[in-house]
């Protein structure tokens, strides 16, 4: 169900590749969640870096939403840049088997389809 890539890169550059890898795909940023930021400023001492990108192509979100508005609360989709043991990660939950288990509309499988194979080229351009 995950995607998961490691990459050479270091956590900023590998967060501002898959920022420009997002937009090449015609998809947009909606928001970055810095969570690593966001538990040390609540004083946790968490030594990872962790940013989760909410991204969207308008166009499949407003089919998927067209279908069942339920599956708003499954969108947008993210894909999170992180370090793990001093490694650079990137990685998703692939979209086709997140909606599978929510829905069996046929028309929802191949829209989440769609989006799984771009997210995963823009995790494949940031790494």
């Amino acid at each position: 169900m995950y995607y998961v890539v490691e990459s050479d890169k270091t956590f900023e550059q590998a967060s501002n590749d898959l920022d420009a890898a997002v937009k090449n795909n015609g998809f947009g940023v909606l928001h970055v969640h810095d969570l690593g930021e966001t538990l040390r400023s609540k004083g946790f001492d968490f030594t990872e870096q962790c940013r989760v990108f909410e991204v969207c192509n308008p166009g499949q979100a407003s089919k998927v939403l067209a279908t069942d508005m339920r599956l708003n609360m499954a969108l947008p989709c993210r894909i999170s840049v992180y370090t793990e043991q001093g490694k650079t990660k990137i990685g998703l939950i692939k979209p086709a088997e997140m909606l599978a288990t929510l829905s069996l509309d046929p028309a929802l499988t191949q829209i989440a389809g769609e989006v799984e194979a771009k997210t995963i080229q823009m995790v494949e351009e940031a790494k």
